[in-house]
């Protein structure tokens, strides 16, 4: 393909939500690199509190940063031209293009759509151009016709760029006919049309078991199958990007435990996974209506897409009673961005940026004040974390300004400035920096002084870099990669530069 009239697009879209699209979609970035082609990941509308920070000042999801690294590009606010981050169970933040443009409710969301459609075509038109292919993800499932108007996410999307669809179902789930030859039927003749295959993913066992299956999908619908992929296992150390899946495997025999609150707005909590990764540590998320355990060595407050929300549920789990509990033992407790303002002693939202104008003491445990107010901070960093000396490197992705006494005493330092708190006992840190725990000479000496054992620790860009190697070449195994990308259409109006 590379020198080809055009750049060409396939799209990925899922029977329901959390089949492994964006698994999948990565998995076949590099594996379309890794032969050769300038391959772009693309996702029209996402939702997700975990984001990441592009390198011209906006934010999109995480799974599409993942995508990215996966094809070896920079990270583009048009990769995501939508990105709504929910802040209310009825309610979220509406990212176009990298910027927040304000909050909807679902339903006025769903009547501002329309609108956005020339906006995310614009996008994908600027993510196509010089590349060979264009990976395009859906959202949720085209199933679910009774929100079909309006549509930018899936065969809304596909029709207004003519993208063929491959249909990925999850057999893990149960049903999967019932998924692939229901989703079908509920579709209209146009869409059938753009369908052109479907991707059974997640199989445990033995793959020839479901060769009867094929001529019954067939006969259903008239689509054929682009592969069967065996399930794999190696997933679980690529960073997550939905936290209804968050979770952590454990064999029980770590040294070094650390406790996760799960809040109910948890955002950027990719932010974890380095620490998971590590063969001596277990990260606990700790569900609401459970205690924190006692034998936890380190609690972490992720970030929040809700400060003054997730403080209150902090306190309606007795989370605070442990946290305090824990720290007079002698553990130590982190902050990371929302986590960090909720450490402070105070919390004030006078303009209702989060929701109705409120305040709030926070924990206590940082003698800072935070006021939520300004433009949101969207920025790439390098630091230095002030007890260690170790480098670190991050982004933040915050409004709110946070002064006090305790930031006398900074977590870290970057060009030459302090960022963040450390409590005067030096067991209770936060900062603003997600993505610290990524360096890897930072983790290693924070767990040491946690007492990890010496020697260990891994290389985690490396290690991400291999289990993305190895997907790829899963994907080669299992999957008609030749058939796929034979599938993919030409985009009208560009040309391809390779």
């Amino acid at each position: 393909m590379p020198g080809s009239d055009a750049p060409r697009a396939l799209m990925i879209q899922g029977t329901g939500s959390d089949v492994g699209k964006s698994l999948l979609v990565a998995g076949l970035c590099r594996a379309f690199r890794n032969r050769g082609l300038s391959v772009r990941p693309f996702k029209p509308q996402n939702m997700s509190n975990n984001a990441a920070v592009t390198i011209d000042g906006g934010e999109i999801g995480r799974a599409q940063a993942l995508q990215a690294r996966a094809a070896g590009i920079d990270l583009s606010v048009h990769l995501n031209p939508v990105l709504l981050k929910p802040q209310s169970d009825t309610g979220a933040q509406v990212v176009v293009q990298g910027r927040v443009e304000g909050t909807a409710n679902a339903r006025d969301y769903h009547a501002l759509k329309p609108k956005l459609l020339p906006r995310v075509l614009d996008s994908f038109r600027i993510t196509a151009e010089g590349a060979d292919l264009v990976l395009v993800e859906g959202a949720g499932s085209p199933a679910e016709v009774n929100l079909r108007a309006g549509d930018i996410a899936n065969m809304g999307f596909a029709e207004a760029a003519g993208v063929p669809v491959v249909l990925a179902a999850d057999i893990e789930r149960g049903g999967v006919l019932a998924s692939l030859v229901g989703t079908y039927a509920l579709l209209s003749e146009s869409e059938r049309a753009l369908t052109k295959g479907y991707i059974v993913n997640k199989f445990r066992g033995d793959t020839s078991l479901f060769d009867g299956a094929f001529e019954i999908i067939r006969g259903q619908t008239g689509m054929e199958s682009f592969g069967v992929v065996p399930f794999f296992a190696l997933a679980r150390l690529l960073p997550q990007e939905d936290s209804v899946s968050l979770g952590f495997e454990s064999d029980g025999g770590a040294s070094i435990k650390i406790a996760a609150l799960r809040l109910s707005r948890i955002a950027n909590f990719d932010d974890l996974d380095p620490l998971a990764a590590e063969p001596d540590v277990e990260v606990r998320i700790i569900e609401p209506g459970s205690a924190v355990p006692g034998d936890t060595d380190v609690i972490i407050i992720p970030g929040s897409k809700s400060t003054l929300g997730d403080l209150a549920q902090i306190r309606a789990e007795g989370w605070d009673i442990d946290i305090a509990a824990h720290h007079r033992r002698g553990g130590w407790v982190v902050g990371l961005c929302g986590g960090y303002q909720i450490l402070g002693r105070r919390v004030s939202d006078p303009g209702g940026i989060e929701g109705a104008p409120s305040e709030a003491d926070g924990l206590g445990l940082l003698d800072i004040e935070t006021i939520i107010e300004g433009d949101k901070t969207l920025s790439e960093v390098v630091g230095v974390d002030v007890e260690t000396g170790e480098a670190v490197r991050g982004y933040e992705m915050h409004i709110g300004k946070t002064t006090g006494p305790g930031l006398r005493a900074p977590f870290l330092t970057i060009d030459g400035r302090g960022e963040g708190a450390r409590s005067e006992d030096g067991r209770v840190c936060g900062t603003y920096l997600h993505g610290i725990f990524a360096a890897d000479g930072f983790r290693h000496a924070f767990l040491a002084r946690l007492g990890a054992k010496p020697g260990g620790g891994i290389a985690y860009d490396a290690q991400i870099e291999d289990v993305l190697d190895k997907l790829a070449a899963h994907l080669e195994t299992h999957l008609d990669l030749d058939g796929l990308l034979a599938l993919a259409a030409p985009i009208e109006g560009l040309r391809a530069t390779g």
